[in-house]
């Protein structure tokens, strides 16, 4: 890349950098949050009134309530990946940490396996009140509650909410998570309502309250895409990625003048620039690691040589030719399992100088599989019903 082209890409980022910063900051100051409810952040460790639940739970009319393993993620109709599970985690648990607000995520494929052959609401208003969801006396605890076979969810909130709460979780329940749902896509569908929960909660999404007004702008942006579907983005990403095919392009084929008598210069062809490149280029070349282009100067013959590194290859830098045509290859020396780790030696050729070397690493252990769970136990809240229901 010459000084040129240099200065051209630079002065690109930039402009992108600044619209950028521009749309964000407008975008955020449009929907800056207002203030939704009165939080109180907890002081200290939790005192809690329920004790944790192991196994089920009996309730009125020979309704039984799944007890449970920790008081924010419950996934017993396994809707969601580990990596998704540990998000919605993560966010519960700031939640509580910034608000003292109690809320968990349950889902369970069926109803009947728990002796409730009805509505889902008396169902979820038993079950708030058997775990004891939120503080004893705020009453502010929320229950989302999926029964994936049944077709139904549920968010139960606090007596300590009024009337008024049962509109917003509506809202939330019609906008944030049965558009999902209605395509099966419930991982998608419980992490984008969990984080409108939130919203409506606090007047925040999860991880606001440490950005500036341009990043949470740009948040809302990403959020709304993906509100949108998928497809949104095949249509964002032929416009964005032909541009910067493009403007890859004109930097590396746009006339430039020759640095010594400053007539513009000629760019040769691929069997034409082979003439002017030694071994160690060729090879390159061959080994699709690096393009060479080749200038030449008409009026006083100068040639300049301009390098562009691929961005895929396999091939790395040699310490001793400098030329990218180090080969490597692996071979495992103890195989890793859940409970150690293993060993790999990998071997480096190079094609150009016939350097070799090889070195010793360490595989890292694998994963067990299971999610990081964060027992506990609720605070003894209650709910009267308020909440919202709705179904897909």
């Amino acid at each position: 890349m010459t000084k040129r082209d240099l200065e051209i890409a630079l002065a690109v980022v930039f402009a992108v950098v600044v619209t950028g910063w521009l749309i964000g900051f407008a975008v955020g100051w449009a929907t800056r949050p207002d203030t939704v409810v009165e939080t109180v952040a907890p002081e200290g460790p939790p005192e809690r009134a329920v004790a944790p639940q192991d196994g089920p739970v009996d309730g009125a009319g020979g309704v039984s309530y799944p007890g449970y393993e920790e008081i924010h993620v419950n996934d017993y109709a396994d809707l969601l990946r580990e990596a998704a599970e540990d998000r919605v985690r993560q966010d519960l648990k700031d939640l509580y940490d910034r608000t003292g607000i109690e809320m968990t995520v349950l889902t369970l494929s069926n109803m009947a396996a728990y002796g409730h052959d009805g509505p889902i609401e008396p169902f979820a208003t038993g079950l708030f009140n058997a775990w004891g969801i939120g503080h004893a006396v705020r009453n502010d605890g929320v229950l989302v509650l999926v029964v994936v076979d049944d077709r139904h969810m549920r968010i139960e909130i606090g007596a300590g909410y009024d009337q008024s709460w049962d509109a917003r979780m509506q809202r939330v329940i019609d906008d944030g998570f049965l558009p999902h749902f209605r395509n099966e896509k419930y991982e998608r569908g419980i992490e984008t309502g969990v984080e409108e929960t939130i919203h409506e909660l606090t007047g925040r999404y999860p991880g606001e309250d440490e950005i500036g007004t341009a990043a949470r702008g740009w948040a809302w942006i990403l959020r709304q895409l993906r509100k949108a579907g998928d497809w949104i983005w095949s249509l964002l990403l032929i416009p964005l990625g032909g541009a910067a095919l493009g403007l890859r392009h004109y930097l590396r084929v746009r006339p430039r003048p020759c640095p010594h008598c400053r007539v513009l210069m000629a760019r040769m062809g691929e069997a034409a620039d082979d003439e002017h490149l030694d071994g160690g280029q060729r090879l390159e070349e061959y080994l699709q690691s690096v393009d060479y282009d080749v200038w030449a100067c008409a009026d006083c013959d100068h040639k300049e040589i301009i390098r562009y590194p691929s961005l895929f290859s396999a091939h790395g830098t040699c310490p001793r030719c400098d030329y990218r045509t180090l080969a490597s290859e692996s071979t495992t020396l103890e195989a890793a399992t859940t409970s150690s780790s293993g060993r790999k030696r990998v071997d480096y050729h190079c094609q150009q100088c016939d350097y070799e070397d090889s070195e010793i690493r360490t595989i890292p252990r694998k994963s067990s599989g299971g999610s990081g769970g964060s027992g506990g136990s609720f605070g003894g809240g209650s709910s009267s019903g308020g909440g919202a229901s709705g179904s897909w």
